[in-house]
């Protein structure tokens, strides 16, 4: 004998077929992720995607399908809020993944530079957020400046040469060495700014590169210039502070807080002498917001 499902009953289970995700479903939810590609794009200025967003935070299923189509192109959504849009990053196999090898040869055919590009990428965001709980407050805005940035991984430098110096290491290795180790004594070599007949800094000077990775987060949303100082003022946005906290766990990002040089400050370039802390191996290839090749 067939069960009688009285559908007057608010108990009984809702028809399947209302629960099926339509054309229109999908084409909303890729939407949504192409806005999140954006990263320049604000919520606030565009209907479309504010009330998406909205959709996302309401609508349960539409966020699980928002999701599904993310994880397809090979991003993880990091958060999907007014503040920050559908903030999305890529996974290291996705087709919008940016590799610092790459990154640096549109600059320089010399592959030192890798290193370099790396180093400039994790101490901005180590001068950006330079505490845990800089990263857990959604309201923190970290400040930074090209040569403040320089001036900071120079004073890294200096201190990780004394540790060499004082553990009796090779200080002069060949300069295709990998690491950061190598990368420092790279660095120190290399010009702050170089010289040009128009007095223009250099894109191979530190400076230079620092600039570069600078122009490289504003365009991608994660850097706002605020200010032509001290080679270039930057805010950071609540997308960048995302990517970092997604990737503060790195070891070379911890070890080179770890070093003592940077402060918490209103975001100038004010240093602090090293300490003295325990011996670092930094590992190789963590440039901010890149993945290894």
């Amino acid at each position: 004998m067939t069960e009688h499902v009285d559908r007057s009953d608010p108990e009984a289970p809702a028809p399947s077929a209302t629960a099926a995700v339509t054309p229109a479903d999908a084409a909303d939810a890729a939407r949504l992720v192409a806005f999140g590609l954006q990263p320049k794009l604000q919520p606030a200025r565009d209907q479309e995607y504010a009330d998406l967003l909205r959709r996302y935070r309401e609508d349960p299923p539409f966020a699980r399908l928002a999701d599904a189509v993310a994880a397809g192109l090979g991003l993880v959504v990091l958060e999907v809020s007014p503040r920050a849009g559908m903030a999305v990053t890529a996974a290291e196999d996705s087709v919008f993944a940016v590799r610092m090898g790459d990154y640096a040869r549109r600059t320089s055919a010399d592959g030192s530079d890798r290193f370099l590009h790396g180093l400039a990428h994790l101490a901005v965001a180590a001068m950006a957020f330079p505490r845990p709980e800089d990263l857990a407050d959604d309201g923190y805005i970290g400040r930074v400046t090209v040569n403040g940035v320089d001036a900071f991984v120079r004073q890294a430098c200096r201190r990780l040469e004394e540790r060499a110096q004082e553990q009796g290491e090779n200080t002069d290795p060949a300069t295709d060495a990998p690491g950061l180790e190598a990368a420092w004594r790279i660095w120190v070599r290399r010009s702050a700014t170089g010289a040009t007949k128009d007095a223009r800094r250099l894109a191979g000077s530190t400076t230079g590169i620092v600039g570069k990775a600078a122009a490289f987060l504003t365009d991608s949303g994660f850097l706002q210039r605020t200010g032509d100082d001290n080679g270039g003022t930057y805010r950071t946005t609540a997308r960048y502070q995302l990517q970092v906290r997604d990737m503060a766990g790195s070891a070379a990002m911890a070890e080179l807080l770890e070093l003592g040089v940077v402060p918490v400050t209103d975001g100038t370039a004010t240093l602090l002498p090293a300490e003295a802390t325990d011996d670092l191996e930094l590992v190789a290839d963590a440039g901010l917001p890149f993945h290894s090749a």
